[in-house]
């Protein structure tokens, strides 16, 4: 699947304000804001993260428009998608995308969204496929603002040394999901129990 990606530009610019279709879900593993604006995702992101307020600012005013609560085919459709993947039967999503950021962020948004299910990679080697290896910080900081979170699996990106760093929807959650690639399994007692060793390793 090839994403759409969206630039900033005069063309964005209407007399009307636009809106932004969201919705709030609760997933098993959290709770998401989903937002949809051209019949495109545009947002699946952690609705109590850090950076709630910056990351929706960027989106509102990159597509000048504002966010109307209502839900719509696109949003329906990533909802399904999301659950069938925490449910162990999906691998990959066929949503229809649009990343609002600036040109570096959507080709690290781009990159992440090469790391197959069930693997890893770190922020260095995504670096290094930018062709710009000392941008490991400028990486980590794109991988950050990522504003489709699972679909741009970016809680498949740990520290070179294996360390599992950040996630904006918590560690436990990104070792959950983590755990579910591995072992392609459902949420059940078994997996919880994979989560509690890994945690414990990290005590």
């Amino acid at each position: 699947m090839r994403p759409t990606h969206l630039e900033f530009s005069p063309t964005h610019k209407h007399h009307k304000m636009n809106h932004i279709n969201i919705n709030y879900y609760k997933t098993m593993v959290g709770e998401v804001i989903l937002g949809s604006f051209d019949n495109k995702l545009c947002i699946l992101d952690w609705r109590y993260r850090r950076m709630r307020t910056t990351i929706d600012k960027r989106i509102t005013t990159g597509l000048k428009a504002e966010y109307k609560e209502q839900s719509d085919g696109v949003i329906d459709q990533t909802i399904e998608q999301i659950d069938e993947y925490l449910l162990g039967a999906r691998t990959e999503f066929d949503i229809p995308l649009l990343m609002v950021g600036t040109e570096f962020q959507q080709s690290v948004w781009s990159a992440l969204l090469e790391v197959p299910y069930g693997k890893t990679s770190s922020y260095l080697q995504l670096a290094k496929k930018l062709n710009n290896e000392k941008a490991v910080r400028a990486v980590a900081s794109a991988n950050g603002a990522n504003a489709i979170s699972i679909i741009i699996p970016c809680h498949r990106i740990i520290g070179t040394n294996g360390d599992l760093v950040g996630y904006a929807g918590g560690l436990p959650t990104k070792k959950q999901l983590l755990v579910l690639e591995k072992s392609d399994c459902v949420f059940d007692d078994k997996a919880q129990q994979q989560v509690d060793w890994v945690t414990e390793q990290d005590d």
